[in-house]
């Protein structure tokens, strides 16, 4: 019988990530390294992303790849390095965020900009779906493999003011379960793939959102926020690494196609 030591022993993974530079995925890229896991992150910057990772425990098993993932050929040619390396054994697809002038709250819906609500689905959704196609060969070619979409919880209740922001994360729910069906029916079944679905978590791209320019004071959105959230405060990077690494791991080998929320019980409260 494997022990549940045993199943988070990452030692013989390597994982490929992108999104791991930013606030809550370097706290992910650090879970990986100090559970012995090989990463790959994908960054624009990658002497910027590895600075973030100096003092992390098991930083000499973490790579950088440059991508620029607006760009499909920069996908490609970047995964194709990471392969001609060694074999990738998970995929995170961390990319994300939003962008004031995609919201309501920078301008009147029926004047937000196009292009603004085009920049948000591309981060969020279609590098998801760019890095999937790139590595899903490889997995299938293994018979084995692991994809790890961060969702939000404003797919499950879609919240004012950031329209693309859950459009977008709710066309990624829909592509994490019809990816999990797919690729287990028509590949191997042993490729899983799920989502991770954070609640409030402050970082840099909700904090004009949740908090006003003195970077302390709540919005009115902030109060509103905790008010409805039962264990009574935003998330913070650590809340996310159980699960996180659960997902990942041979303790969820019969999971796929679920989108996992850690939210401090945000959607189960209905208000009263």
């Amino acid at each position: 019988m494997t022990t549940m030591q045993q199943m988070y022993d990452f030692s013989t993974a390597r994982v490929l990530m992108s999104g791991g530079s930013g606030v809550l995925g370097r706290t992910l890229v650090r879970a990986l390294l100090t559970h012995g896991a090989d990463v790959v992150i994908l960054s624009r910057t990658p002497a910027q992303a590895l600075a973030h990772f100096a003092d992390a425990a098991g930083a000499a098993r973490l790579t950088c790849v440059a991508a620029n993932l607006a760009q499909p050929e920069d996908i490609q040619q970047a995964v194709d390095r990471v392969l001609a390396d060694r074999p990738i054994t998970h995929l995170v697809n961390g990319a994300g965020g939003n962008r004031p002038q995609a919201t309501t709250g920078a301008q009147p819906f029926a004047q937000i900009p196009l292009a603004a609500m085009h920049e948000v689905m591309d981060v969020n959704v279609f590098s998801a779906i760019q890095l999937s196609q790139a590595v899903i060969p490889h997995f299938a070619t293994r018979g084995s493999g692991c994809v790890l979409n961060i969702s939000s919880i404003s797919t499950i209740r879609p919240l004012t003011r950031v329209v693309s922001y859950s459009v977008a994360k709710a066309g990624l729910d829909a592509y994490t379960r019809w990816l999990a069906t797919h690729l287990a029916r028509e590949y191997a079944p042993d490729i899983r793939v799920n989502a991770l679905a954070p609640g409030f978590f402050l970082t840099e791209q909700n904090r004009f959102l949740l908090l006003e320019q003195d970077d302390a004071t709540l919005t009115e959105r902030g109060r509103q926020i905790l008010t409805h959230t039962p264990m009574g405060r935003f998330g913070t990077p650590d809340d996310l690494v159980g699960a996180f690494l659960w997902l990942l791991s041979p303790a969820a080998a019969f999971v796929t196609g679920q989108i996992i929320t850690v939210d401090g019980g945000f959607s189960a409260y209905s208000g009263v």
